[in-house]
């Protein structure tokens, strides 16, 4: 498989975010990855599923979210990470870049948002709806996305696992109130919140990979 890679800022805020593009020359779409609470774009859970993607022809860009002086700040005070209105923020101007470069523009787009980061994808899909075409979340705190939610347009995948019994009850409350026909909830057996055991991430990038093909391509 021929792809393109590629560090690239994504200019947002006065500053240039880090992100890795990676883009196979056959991509049928090109998913935009949010990372949870605390982590960054090379979040090793993340980057399994975009592999997965990249072999289902999907491109993909996994950006950090906060600058470094923001992730500074964060580390000592945990607040950044929960400001759901930044991270849509940012989210929404990094759909906007990849509606303006060339290789970009005339794919379908998706996000993939883990965590607090499904939230920020989730706002931004609603702010972005004649854009953002399908969304998935792994693990994710969609309930933070607020009334956004009702405002979401992009076929939504809720991925939760099924001993993340908190998370999931948030994920269910939170899918009542997407607009009927938009999303869908589904419960990974075996799985804590963040997928370690053996399989369960697997099952997570199969089923996203799965989604996006259907709805980008």
């Amino acid at each position: 498989m021929d792809t393109l890679t590629s560090a690239v800022p994504i200019p947002v805020a006065g500053a240039g975010l880090p992100a890795d593009l990676v883009l196979p020359t056959d991509a049928t779409g090109v998913v935009l990855f949010a990372h949870g609470s605390g982590s960054s774009r090379h979040s090793p859970r993340n980057t399994a599923v975009a592999r997965v993607l990249h072999r289902r022809s999907l491109g993909t860009v996994l950006v950090d979210l906060l600058t470094p002086e923001e992730e500074r700040v964060d580390a000592r005070t945990a607040e950044l990470r929960f400001d759901i209105d930044l991270l849509a923020d940012r989210l929404t101007a990094a759909v906007d870049w990849m509606r303006t470069e060339a290789a970009l523009r005339r794919l379908p787009v998706g996000l993939f948002g883990a965590s607090t980061g499904a939230a920020g994808a989730l706002v931004a899909a609603a702010r972005r709806s004649d854009t953002v075409a399908a969304v998935v979340s792994r693990g994710g705190r969609p309930d933070l996305a607020g009334p956004a939610l009702t405002q979401v347009r992009a076929a939504t995948l809720l991925l939760v696992g099924g001993l993340d019994e908190q998370v999931l009850t948030l994920n269910e409350e939170a899918l009542a109130q997407l607009p009927e026909g938009v999303g869908e909830l589904r419960v990974v057996p075996g799985a804590t919140h963040l997928f370690e055991e053996p399989g369960t991430l697997d099952r997570v990038a199969d089923d996203a990979a799965d989604w996006f093909a259907g709805h980008l391509g």
